[in-house]
């Protein structure tokens, strides 16, 4: 019976944990919100995530633009980093990225971004088109999922706010 019970307690997480994550329906419309509510991610922050060592930074809102970057690394060596940029886009918001190699090579084309569409801003909260952000007092947690065609998982990131 413990075993059930068990299985049943991780089953229950890894869905949970799943549920964090929200999709748009082919269609639907991008929720409202202001790049300015997501100033609760202004700072530094570093921890651990996809198995390693990451750390990104938020500058504050300007012109409707917020600019963040992210790295993260293996073992001491860097993996990848991201240019981040949180954009006001009509009633709206949109977060594009791109992805570089450790020698800057852009994953993306040129023209080209990772782009996730807001669902919800909530409080300290927001859902975006495949991923969750949420600060809980000097922690900010990620939700992320991430395909690799064939199947999509749920990658969890859990930094907490440093002082630069």
């Amino acid at each position: 019976m413990k075993i059930f019970f068990s299985i049943l307690l991780c089953l229950g997480i890894s869905n949970f944990s799943f549920a964090q994550v929200r999709n748009l329906a082919e269609g639907e419309k991008s929720g409202k919100g202001t790049v300015e509510n997501l100033d609760w991610l202004v700072g530094y922050w570093s921890g651990t995530g996809f198995g390693g060592e990451c750390e990104e930074v938020w500058m504050p809102e300007v012109d409707g633009h917020m600019v963040g970057t992210f790295r993260f690394w293996e073992n001491g060596q860097l993996v990848f980093s991201e240019f981040m940029n949180l954009i006001q886009d009509g009633e709206s918001v949109t977060m594009k990225l791109k992805h570089f190699s450790p020698d800057l090579e852009g994953w993306e084309e040129k023209e080209e971004w990772t782009v996730f569409q807001l669902i919800e801003l909530g409080e300290q909260k927001v859902w975006f088109n495949g991923m969750t952000i949420e600060r809980k007092g000097d922690q900010l947690i990620y939700h992320l999922n991430v395909s690799d065609g064939a199947e999509t998982k749920t990658e969890i990131l859990n930094l907490s706010k440093k002082a630069l």
